[in-house]
């Protein structure tokens, strides 16, 4: 059977899936949940990735997709934020489906504020938790103006005061805008990292912090975009197409899956 490709999205809407969007049953989520936390149980168990294997591991990824990003539809670090804050817990492909008319109107903190709560409540509605996704965004527009002159800083501390700011959302626009070799761990990245082998850990941050310890310095650039690209397409939490995985051989997740 050919080998489809490493990250070829499904027919149906792509997003963060694991991430609890608003159609998702809640008999689904805690499907999802569960599987993460089976992940992170097993990691602890399994025998850890060696160097080298983590070194065929990324260099497969690299050959595969040389050059992965977020498949948030941005325009420039701005928007970039923007989107990043409206998709907690919300699909990509909703998000984006928002921010295109969105982006064309208001790209910059001056013109956010000027949209105001009420239109951008509007231009957001159909995505989950928008009326709190309104305010933050208007706030640290306004925040960005105040006190960084318009422009989104290149500070994590900075990125993470910023309101409905967090941990992942600064290390996403770390990366994505600015080409830090950050590691934002979403749920996939969090799975991904377990089941392997590669950095087991309990929590998103331990795993985090592992990952900046065995990722060799040639692959922490794009380690973000291969890792979650990979949990999202292939490394599924429910279903994993372990059949049509490029790292299968290296891979120590006892329950793969046939095919």
């Amino acid at each position: 059977m050919p080998r489809k490709p490493m990250f070829d999205p499904p027919r149906s809407a792509t997003g963060d899936e694991a991430e609890a969007p608003p159609h998702e049953t809640a008999a689904t989520a805690r499907g999802r949940a569960k599987a993460n936390a089976t992940a992170a149980r097993l990691g602890a168990a399994v025998a850890r990735l060696t160097p080298d294997e983590i070194v065929q591991l990324f260099r497969r990824f690299e050959a595969a997709n040389p050059s992965p990003t977020s498949e948030l539809v941005y325009v420039n670090p701005f928007t970039l934020l923007v989107a990043v804050v409206l998709s907690a817990q919300s699909t990509d492909a909703g998000v984006n489906k928002a921010t295109k008319p969105l982006f064309a109107i208001a790209d910059t903190p001056a013109k956010m504020v000027a949209l105001g709560e009420e239109r951008l409540r509007e231009a957001i509605k159909t995505i989950g938790l928008y009326r709190n996704k309104a305010r933050n965004v208007v706030a640290l527009s306004e925040r960005l103006i105040a006190d960084h002159g318009g422009e989104v800083p290149r500070e994590r501390a900075a990125l993470e005061a910023l309101p409905g700011v967090g941990r992942k959302t600064a290390n996403v626009v770390l990366n994505t805008a600015f080409g830090e070799p950050t590691m934002a761990v979403d749920t996939h990245m969090f799975r991904v990292a377990n089941r392997l082998g590669l950095a087991p850990g309990k929590t998103p941050l331990a795993v985090e912090d592992e990952l900046e310890r065995v990722v060799p310095d040639a692959f922490k650039r794009h380690a973000h975009h291969w890792l979650i690209l990979h949990g999202r397409y292939v490394c599924k939490a429910l279903k994993p197409d372990c059949g049509h995985c490029p790292v299968a051989d290296l891979c120590r997740f006892p329950g793969k899956t046939a095919g």
